[in-house]
């Protein structure tokens, strides 16, 4: 199978479409110039927090075209996991707060099952084509190729953002054949609004288009190990998993244009055994109930340790004395971080009741 470039970047984001995908574009493999500079700079600064792994051949990510051998486009794809009108939204301790792409299942596999296949499709119809898939995976700087390929722009919280918001999750097939680059998003969508920046309860973003990690509850509770510091343990609140703020403020996020299908296994239709897991439940998590509840997960990628300090840590900020018994139970687990992050909790939680029958005795 032959054609022009523009006939198979028409063919090739149809069969995207057909492969399970929301939307999909091309885009050329130029070096990555404004987020690239971006990146180098927040690399500078150190705003990746202790995310090391960034800093390695930190110029590869700024060469697309280096990612596979002859390499000469990628098609991008996006698949939408925003909320539907009526959809239930988890509440109080019923469910612990968890970022919204994280509440069904991995992505990742769903993703790559789907690239993989169309990857297949192409290599048939174009004998002799190489393809290579990533899904938030490798050095990638995939929000500008996304960008490139008219799949949206970047926005001031840093994601990318087209006319339906920003509730979407991106894959990259790096391919050896030509393809026409799409029509990138002309217009600015963020303009003066400002909201994230301001609604951002940590201070993460200091200015458009530039992400503090070392302040961003995603990369606190999701990245880091081990013990938090002092000052990141009343940041989180009461998070146990990522951080939507700055995304569900968005004017975009609210806007009734965004489309009506969404992936279903991405919703909250938890499984019942994540589902019934409140608070308490999540601090005592055992080793085999981790395994079991949380397998094909994007929640297990803090481990059990992780996720247990983080229950602890949400405990302590949602100042509710209820939570002290269980607190107590923790402070004699094997594991010193969920010691420590229980004891930090409790000592809050006391120092408010103890306060609060103060101030009852003396009205009385």
């Amino acid at each position: 199978m032959t054609g022009s470039a523009e006939k198979r970047t028409e063919l090739l984001t149809a069969w995207a479409l057909e492969a399970g995908f929301d939307r999909a574009g091309a885009a050329s493999l130029e070096p990555c110039s404004g987020s690239g500079a971006s990146f180098l700079r927040r690399l500078e600064r150190g705003l990746f927090a202790s995310m090391a792994w960034l800093g390695r051949r930190p110029r590869r990510r700024l060469a697309p075209a280096s990612l596979l051998d002859g390499a000469r486009s990628v098609l991008c794809v996006a698949l939408h996991y925003h909320p539907l009108e009526g959809e239930p939204e988890p509440e109080g301790d019923l469910w612990p707060r968890v970022a919204r792409y994280a509440r069904g299942e991995d992505y990742h596999p769903l993703m790559e099952r789907r690239l993989q296949a169309l990857a297949a499709r192409i290599r048939e119809a174009f004998p002799g084509s190489g393809a290579r898939l990533y899904v938030d995976t490798g050095p990638v700087l995939e929000k500008e190729l996304a960008a490139r390929a008219g799949l949206g722009a970047i926005a001031k919280n840093t994601q990318l953002l087209d006319r339906t918001g920003s509730w979407f999750l991106l894959g990259e097939l790096f391919l050896t054949l030509e393809l026409e680059p799409s029509e990138p998003l002309a217009e600015d969508l963020c303009g003066n609004c400002r909201r994230c920046l301001d609604a951002c309860p940590t201070g993460a973003l200091p200015a458009p288009h530039v992400l503090d990690a070392g302040r961003c509850i995603s990369y606190w509770t999701i990245e880091h190990r081990g013990e938090m510091p002092e000052r990141a343990r009343s940041l989180v609140g009461d998070w146990v998993f990522g951080c939507d703020v700055c995304q569900e403020v968005c004017p975009w996020n609210e806007h009734r244009s965004a489309p009506a299908k969404r992936e279903r296994s991405l919703a909250f239709s938890l499984p019942a055994h994540r589902a019934e897991l409140d608070l308490t439940a999540l601090l005592g998590l055992s080793g085999e109930e981790y395994r079991t509840r949380f397998r094909g997960s994007p929640m297990k990628r803090p481990g059990r340790s992780g996720l247990r300090r983080n229950a602890a840590l949400a405990m302590g900020n949602r100042g509710d004395a209820s939570y002290i018994p269980a607190l107590e139970q923790a402070q004699a687990s094997r594991d010193p971080v969920v010691r420590t992050h229980a004891s930090w909790s409790l000592a809050a939680l006391r120092k408010r009741r103890d306060a609060a029958r103060r101030g009852r005795a003396a009205a009385d």
